[in-house]
């Protein structure tokens, strides 16, 4: 592979700014299956505090938790009835502040899921609105409107997000918008209970500790004025690849997002990163001004295929939308809402040498990485029986993907059956397969050449190594299915194969692989750092 002079990819934000999650390593706990501490086979805080020496030493700076606040459970914590409690599900507040204070101790960083968008349909607020009279106070915190054709149909032709109408009627005959699940009626942002009510839950949580907030459905919260009728047709469900949705990233948002930014501008050190699917770069990097969000997700590089010039494409689109704001890109290959890599890169052998290969592109980047838990185990998705199924993904749409819990099965940690030291019971929320006894925790790290190694070797070079010094990439000329970029400030190469055969390697010294070389060549499906 030759230098290229023609893609020098200027520096995304300011190298002289000093916050900590700058060039940070997040790592998602989704908190029902990272670990069990009491038995019920459902993960908990407890079980995460127990697990902060094995996140020490995979090397990560920062943890995104999912929600563990009062809920009912349709969606597993994102319907939320209490924004300022635990559920007794995951513990107490007790274990969360004594979670924080160890993480602390552990030089670990603590984020939390923030759900502004919707509550839970059990809210006392919700349960309010339903014993009040149409166009009551109560009712005004939601979206609530009369139908047409006499009552007898919603509002406007809006579906839900998670398949079915997405509107309910009740018994006095309004009707209520949930773009998600029926229990999760979505809140009215020009409602000013609203907005006093979440400035009272950032100060609850920031003042507790944390450093920070994922804030769901981050381009939600504003609607179009009037809800017009729209044309959905090319609106897909959750976790697929048309996520285009007329319905969010109004410009009304932006607002709220200053009103958020305004809050945690008072606790020096705190950050908000956004869940934030919106196509157009532009449109992105609105989100990422310097009153508004700290970072959002770019997901451009969970959509790509495994394919050097649709990899490309998705970083230096990622890197110029992000330098649009002066803001760090916010790179991940995977969450709790879509397919693990091994799978999505074929699966069986070939997608998990895809998926490390992919491991080594993304953490060689300038910018913040967020790692979803079991993805440094190089888990795949499990194929889960129709009894298993919980997701209200699946419940409202049956599509053939199935839902999502297929990439949210617990975590495997040690031993050779299931539940594989998860929890201390014999039940868990979602089957595990027994094959995982090679992938366990305890299993890959007395493999220097596991996933697991490769990862832990890779975020300690990430964090340490000169070579990943400076934010602007310099890009090489390449063979067909093939690429290989420079961080201009360290030195520090990563070239990647996607094609069928190998090719000669950049020249310099190999620093880490994530697979075997052949002499002076790069094999397909792999990534190597060279500096």
């Amino acid at each position: 592979m030759r230098r290229s002079g023609e893609s020098d990819q200027g520096a995304p934000f300011a190298a002289t700014d000093t916050e900590w999650w700058h060039e940070a390593t997040f790592y998602q706990v989704y908190v029902r299956s990272f670990a069990d501490f009491d038995g019920d086979g459902i993960g908990d805080l407890e079980g995460i505090r127990s697990r902060l020496g094995y996140l020490e030493l995979l090397g990560v700076d920062a943890l995104w938790l999912t929600p563990f606040f009062t809920s009912p459970m349709a969606d597993h914590g994102y319907d939320v009835a209490d924004p300022r409690d635990v559920d007794p599900l995951f513990g107490d507040l007790d274990s969360f502040d004594r979670l924080v204070a160890d993480a602390h101790k552990h030089g670990i960083k603590i984020t939390i899921d923030l759900v502004p968008n919707h509550t839970s349909d059990l809210h006392p607020w919700f349960v309010d609105a339903l014993e009040s009279a149409p166009y009551s106070p109560a009712r005004e915190r939601y979206v609530f409107r009369e139908g047409r054709a006499g009552g007898t149909e919603p509002p406007n032709n809006w579906v839900s997000v998670f398949g079915g109408p997405a509107w309910t009627q009740v018994p006095d005959g309004q009707w209520y918008l949930h773009l998600f699940a029926p229990q999760q009626p979505d809140l009215n942002w020009a409602n000013n209970d609203v907005r006093a009510d979440l400035e009272r839950t950032l100060r609850f949580w920031l003042d507790r500790g944390v450093d920070g907030f994922r804030i769901d459905v981050a381009h939600g919260m504003a609607k179009p004025a009037e809800l017009p009728d729209m044309d959905l047709r090319a609106v897909g469900v959750i976790g697929h690849h048309d996520f285009y949705d007329p319905r969010f990233d109004d410009d009304g948002v932006h607002d709220i997002h200053r009103m958020i930014r305004k809050v945690m501008d008072g606790y020096p050190g705190a950050m908000a990163v956004g869940e934030v699917w919106v196509t157009d770069n532009h449109r992105l990097a609105n989100y990422l001004r310097s009153d508004e969000l700290h970072l959002g997700f770019n997901f451009r590089l969970v959509l790509a295929e495994f394919d050097a010039a649709a990899v490309r494409t998705a970083i230096e689109e990622s890197i110029a939308t992000a330098a649009t704001a002066a803001a760090p890109p916010a790179w991940t290959l995977s969450n709790h809402d879509v397919w693990r890599e091994v799978t999505r890169y074929g699966g069986g052998e070939v997608g998990a040498r895809r998926a490390r290969a992919m491991a080594l592109v993304e953490l060689a980047l300038p910018g913040v990485v967020f790692v979803y838990n079991g993805e440094e185990l190089g888990l795949p998705n499990v194929d889960l029986p129709d009894w298993a199924l919980q997701d209200p993904v699946w419940e409202r749409s049956g599509h053939s993907d199935r839902g999502r819990d297929n990439c949210r099965v617990p975590i495997p940690w040690e031993g050779d059956e299931p539940p594989f030291g998860f929890s201390p019971g014999d039940e868990t929320w979602l089957p595990m397969p027994p094959e995982w006894a090679a992938l366990t925790v305890e299993r890959q790290l007395e493999d220097a050449d596991s996933t697991l190694s490769l990862y832990r070797e890779a975020i300690e070079l990430r964090k340490t190594h000169e070579a990943f010094a400076g934010e602007a990439l310099e890009w090489y000329g390449a063979p067909e299915g093939c690429f290989a970029y420079r961080r201009k400030g360290g030195g520090l190469i990563c070239a990647l194969n996607t094609s069928d055969t190998a090719v000669p390697l950049p020249p310099g010294e190999v620093l880490l692989a994530s697979g075997p070389l052949e002499e002076g060549s790069l094999p397909p499906n792999t990534a190597a750092w060279l500096v």
